[in-house]
């Protein structure tokens, strides 16, 4: 693992709010000479001087941090993710990585890039987190969202079992193997980013109402359940609570976001896409951020996309970059405490 607390940051698409949003996010960010920026310097000047002269002012002039240059030659064309700027936010990701991993950088926090503009560009992944997983290559890992409340400092933690599939793919990808993987998974993540020796995972039913005794589906009394009790046998202090219904399951993390961080879970477990993200989005949508875990170093990126329709505007919001540069910085120096305890 890197032994080191520099960070990675990648502008993301260049035709994306990336720039803005980095550019932004760094202007008062307290640790910014740990980061160093990976992208077109070119760009980012330009990019930056439309944003001043459009009257914006809370953002940082791109020569007050260091950045690793890539020049792609490519013109600037804001607002337009095409096959050249999909090209571009990949090799800033992969140079990334590639620094990352030689041990330059601790960390790496991942600007929005646009999955169409990298298919034109001749790269098959479905986002960044399979090119970093493909990198490091590791095949156990997954995207886990975290957000921590403004109200009560409570800190949510979700994670996905299946990913970007199509709703109706997800009920074969939906095994015991998977499940089993995923709370090992997630249970490591605890412990060794966010210092959780102890606690409980709720899991989300798969069906309706976690399938009413079997009538409304059967993989929960099939096997979900035992599932679940097998496990917490063997990880005595991380146990499971569930499979809880999904239309109440985010009830107490919703009052522990709001009022009662006592209330909360240590972390949550859904199975599919939009049943962990919906309610993620609505509690926590300008602080959440998307960490996969699973890898050799930490990585984040804000929860959301290149907004291209408003790139060059200066309205783009900063929030969730800044939240994941924050996260990305807090969880590498927690990775190395633990790797420094064990």
């Amino acid at each position: 693992m890197p032994q080191t607390g520099r960070l990675a940051v990648t502008v993301g698409d260049p035709a994306g709010i990336g720039t803005e949003v980095v550019l932004k996010a760094l202007y008062n960010f307290p640790e910014r000479s740990a980061v160093t920026v990976v992208g077109d310097r070119r760009l980012m000047e330009a990019h930056y001087m439309l944003l001043r002269r459009q009257g914006v002012s809370a953002i940082l002039d791109p020569g007050a941090v260091a950045i690793l240059d890539l020049d792609t030659g490519i013109a600037p064309n804001l607002g337009l993710c095409d096959r050249a700027s999909g090209a571009a936010s990949f090799a800033y990701l992969e140079r990334a990585i590639t620094e990352t991993l030689a041990g330059t950088f601790g960390a790496i926090a991942t600007g929005p890039i646009h999955k169409a503009a990298w298919q034109q560009a001749g790269h098959d992944f479905a986002g960044q987190t399979e090119v970093l997983a493909s990198r490091c290559g590791v095949t156990d890992y997954g995207m886990l969202f975290v957000a921590q409340s403004p109200h009560t400092d409570w800190i949510l933690r979700t994670l996905l079992a299946t990913v970007h599939l199509p709703l109706g793919a997800v009920p074969a990808a939906l095994t015991p193997e998977l499940i089993w993987q995923k709370l090992t998974l997630l249970q490591r993540s605890l412990e060794q980013d966010f210092g959780v020796q102890s606690g409980t995972i709720a899991v989300a039913g798969i069906n309706p109402h976690s399938g009413e005794q079997g009538y409304l589906g059967d993989e929960e009394v099939r096997w979900l359940e035992p599932l679940l009790r097998r496990w917490d046998r063997l990880h005595p202090t991380m146990t499971t609570l569930g499979p809880v219904p999904p239309d109440t399951l985010w009830l107490a993390p919703a009052r522990a976001w709001r009022e009662d961080p006592k209330a909360g879970h240590s972390a949550y477990l859904a199975m599919y896409h939009d049943q962990g993200l919906i309610p993620v989005k609505v509690l926590a949508f300008e602080r959440a951020v998307n960490t996969t875990i699973g890898l050799p170093f930490v990585r984040t990126s804000p929860d959301h996309g290149t907004a291209a329709a408003i790139a060059g505007k200066g309205i783009a919001d900063p929030t969730s970059m800044a939240a994941a540069l924050t996260w990305a910085l807090t969880l590498a120096q927690q990775r190395l405490e633990y790797s420094r305890s064990t």
